[in-house]
């Protein structure tokens, strides 16, 4: 047996092996590189002697001496999290209230279900969403009327934000099964041009396909808006127009052919989101905890999303 300590960076390996289900998402979740993990996986199993996970095995499964780890880490892993927010509790007083306000229209999808998790934890927290949809949420922050934003893009005009990574995400075109364009393997700028693009009412700076495509294409073709994504697809689905939206959200829609995708351009269109706080809630022990809850649980559960 080699000298390797269990250290409680194993526990949350092993935990976000199983909960992410391969290397690469679970790398993802802890910010290390997918070598840096495996390495620190064989230096597990160099120090007991043993494998942990059963090799050429896809999903991801564990051995019997890996699953005994794993039960270690699920019972440990969630007291030393409780005790760092006893600690921080003890530290910093009582938490304030977490408002949050959300630039990116589709957010809710995943936003909802990460907030429900949260309040398990920080029951006493004040946990709210701001009303509607907020174009640029960062005066929010400065006016001390929310402590939160989602927003897409850091801004190095805003010296008293603080802005943390959550994760990256495809946008991708949309259309019914008998489209024509259903043919291409990917979309180009002007395939959009004769086409009509269903959105959201919001502006072009805030769709993704506009702002990183369209725009400096200089095209700009035939709109039709609709507030509810669902909406949007049945108008696809129809053959109304075309639609680009993250591929988080179709994902049903594709597996029952209701819709097909394309990339957006060969190599496809990337975009980020990112959580925005104020350097005093940058240090606050619960907002700190609700960015790494959502950015966890973003790269474990959402389709077509990578660690930035």
């Amino acid at each position: 047996m080699s000298s390797t300590a269990l250290e409680l960076r194993h526990l949350e390996t092993l935990l976000a092996l199983a909960e992410c289900g391969s290397l690469s998402k679970a790398a993802a979740r802890l910010f290390l590189t997918q070598s840096a993990l495996s390495h620190q996986l064989k230096a597990l199993e160099s120090h007991y002697g043993a494998a942990l996970v059963e090799k050429n095995v896809r999903p991801l499964r564990f051995t019997a001496i890996g699953q005994r780890l794993l039960t270690l880490s699920r019972g440990v892993l969630p007291q030393v999290a409780e005790a760092g927010r006893d600690v921080a509790r003890l530290a910093q007083g009582h938490a304030g209230p977490l408002r949050v306000a959300v630039q990116c229209h589709n957010c809710f999808d995943w936003l909802m279900p990460a907030m429900d998790a949260y309040r398990t934890l920080w029951p006493e927290v004040e946990l709210d969403i701001i009303s509607g949809f907020v174009v640029d949420p960062l005066p929010l922050l400065d006016r001390g009327e929310a402590e939160l934003a989602i927003i897409h893009d850091p801004q190095e005009a805003h010296p008293n934000v603080v802005f943390s990574p959550l994760f990256r995400y495809e946008s991708v075109a949309l259309m019914s099964p008998r489209h024509p364009l259903a043919t291409k393997a990917w979309l180009e700028a002007s395939d959009f041009a004769n086409e009509t693009l269903i959105t959201y009412p919001v502006p072009d700076e805030m769709l993704d396909v506009m702002k990183h495509c369209l725009t400096p294409a200089a095209i700009n073709p035939k709109r039709r808006t609709a507030e509810l994504t669902v909406a949007i697809l049945q108008l696809v689905a129809s053959g109304r127009g075309i639609a680009a939206l993250p591929s988080w959200t179709v994902g049903n829609y594709i597996e029952r052919g209701y819709v097909v995708s394309r990339p957006i351009g060969q190599g496809g269109l990337r975009c980020e989101l990112y959580a925005a706080t104020s350097n005093a809630g940058a240090e606050a022990a619960y907002i700190r905890e609700f960015i790494a809850l959502t950015r966890a649980q973003s790269l474990t559960e959402l389709a077509g999303v990578s660690a930035l």
